[in-house]
C-alpha cells in the first residue's frame, strides 16, 4: 500500500498561508543550506520550472504523484503554467474547472477519497504527495499516512490552517526532526493507526 504524505510549509502557529492562501512571506527562509536539503531529499517537490532554473535533474526519490487543490494549482495558472509538476503524475481536486488546461493534469471533481484510495492501492515503490491546500487536506485527513511539515519562523495570528477539518484528535508519531540555522525546522510524522 502506497503512502499519502502531506508535505507542507507552515508558520509556527500552524498556518499554510494568509486568509487567501498566500504564503510568499515564507520564501525568505529558503536559503542555500535549506534549498540544498530540499533538492537532495525531496527533489520532486520542486516545480518543473524551479528544477530547470536550479539545474536539478534528479530522479523522483519519494513520490510519483502529486495531488493539489484548485487554489494551489491556480498559483501556477496565474503565471501561465498548466503543468507545474510535469515530472510527476498531476491530479487537481476541483469542482470549478470543467476541463483540464493540460492533457497530463487529471481533474477530480467528485469522490476525492475514492480516487486517493485507488492511487494508494497501485503497485509502486513511490508514494503520493499531497501538496495543498487546507480544504483537501481536511477531506483527506483519514487517508494521510505521513506528515512532513516545514515550519518557518513566522507567526501569522490567523490565516489558512493546515487542515480545513472539524475537531477530532488524530495521533501521529514523530520520526525525524531537522533544524536549520535560519530557524526553519522540518518534522516528519507517521500516522498511528
Amino acid at each position: 500500500m502506497r503512502k499519502l504524505t502531506y508535505f507542507i510549509a507552515c508558520t509556527i502557529d500552524g498556518f499554510i498561508g494568509d486568509p487567501q492562501g498566500d504564503a510568499t512571506s515564507m520564501y525568505q527562509f529558503v536559503d542555500a543550506p535549506f534549498l540544498e536539503f530540499l533538492t537532495a531529499e525531496y527533489p520532486e517537490t520542486v516545480s518543473a520550472q524551479g528544477r530547470e532554473a536550479l539545474g536539478i535533474d534528479a530522479e523522483n526519490k519519494r513520490y510519483d504523484t502529486v495531488v493539489q487543490g484548485r487554489g494551489s494549482y491556480q498559483i501556477a495558472l496565474d503565471v501561465g503554467i498548466t503543468s507545474p509538476y510535469s515530472h510527476l503524475r498531476e491530479i487537481v481536486a476541483t469542482r470549478s474547472l470543467a476541463e483540464s488546461p493540460h492533457p497530463d493534469v487529471e481533474l477530480i471533481g467528485d469522490d476525492l477519497v475514492g480516487r486517493i484510495r485507488e492511487l494508494k492501492a497501485e503497485d509502486s515503490p513511490l508514494g503520493i504527495w499531497l501538496c495543498g491546500g487546507s480544504v483537501i487536506a481536511g477531506q483527506l485527513i483519514e487517508e494521510i499516512d505521513e506528515l512532513v511539515i516545514k515550519t518557518y519562523p513566522q507567526v501569522y495570528g490567523s490565516g489558512m490552517p493546515m487542515f480545513g477539518a472539524g475537531f477530532e484528535p488524530r495521533d501521529f508519531e514523530l520520526n525525524d526532526l531537522r533544524v536549520f540555522d535560519n530557524g526553519v525546522f522540518v518534522r516528519t510524522y507517521s500516522r498511528k493507526r
